[in-house]
């Protein structure tokens, strides 16, 4: 990553978890960090705009939001150089375009508003769903989140899609001195006919195992330090996933775009893991 990486806060507590995470791996990588509030957060997250609310005010309030943020990095650590900048705009929006100017955009897994109870914050999935870099939405428990692990799992599928996540999950388990592991689920439903052949069971999975490490050629070739295990199994990609995460620091999955769409197409397993994970979840945009 040699990009800035950007980090979206609201002043919530999930926010400044974010901005806590996304600082550790500006450390890890040696860019820098820019910490970013659009001013209509709050709205956008389920609050109702009053017709008699002081605009001056709303600005005070982002400009200290951005300012407190910024102290909070330059207290947690030198290493970093760190900006602050208040965006008058959407934020999913907002957050959504500086993607491309980002080595990664993180962001936290609730809002502040009034639909804080759901598992993930309205901002938080759509920015992973539209973001040009890789969108990390910080959730989990405290040990996940802290890097207890030293474990980075990744979920792969198709060889032609996978190469983008896989560096990025390869890169993450080198700058966190991380081993990884690759998730690859396959299903057969004629297999869950009685007295089926075993035989098809055993091709299958050979073809699974031939195919992961198809996709792991070139990584495993250009990260020979890093510590690579499979797991290849026949099963549902969500349960084995969020199944990994439980002793994960970090969980990477891709996103397929389509034509004559705008931004990622982000599918079932995506949901699932943005919602359940048990450590930060990674979505990175295929090629």
């Amino acid at each position: 990553m040699d990009k800035p990486l950007i980090v979206g806060v609201d002043g919530s507590d999930p926010s400044l978890r974010a901005l806590d995470w996304a600082v550790d791996e500006a450390v890890s990588y040696g860019v820098p960090l820019r910490v970013v509030h659009a001013s209509r957060w709050e709205w956008y997250e389920g609050h109702e705009p009053s017709f008699g609310i002081n605009r001056p005010s709303v600005q005070v309030l982002s400009d200290h939001i951005a300012a407190s943020a910024v102290e909070r990095v330059q207290r947690r650590t030198s290493a970093v150089k760190v900006t602050g900048e208040v965006l008058s705009e959407d934020p999913a929006v907002a957050l959504a375009r500086l993607g491309s100017e980002a080595g990664a955009v993180v962001v936290g897994s609730r809002g502040r508003g009034e639909l804080t109870e759901l598992l993930l914050g309205s901002v938080s999935l759509s920015v992973a769903a539209h973001a040009a870099s890789p969108v990390i939405v910080v959730r989990g428990h405290e040990k996940n989140v802290q890097g207890g692990f030293h474990s980075v799992v990744l979920g792969v599928d198709l060889p032609q899609e996978a190469p983008v996540a896989v560096d990025f999950a390869f890169r993450e388990a080198q700058a966190h001195n991380a081993s990884l592991t690759v998730v690859h689920t396959w299903r057969c439903p004629a297999l869950e006919v009685p007295d089926f052949p075993t035989t098809v069971h055993d091709e299958h999975q050979q073809r699974a195992t031939a195919q992961v490490e198809e996709i792991l050629r070139d990584a495993t070739a250009a990260y020979p330090d890093i510590t690579v295990r499979r797991k290849v199994v026949e099963g549902h990609a969500r349960t084995v996933l969020l199944d990994a995460s439980r002793t994960a620091d970090l969980l990477v999955v891709g996103a397929r775009r389509r034509k004559g769409h705008v931004g990622m197409q982000l599918g079932p397993v995506n949901h699932a893991v943005l919602h359940h994970a048990a450590c930060p979840v990674a979505v990175v945009p295929h090629a």
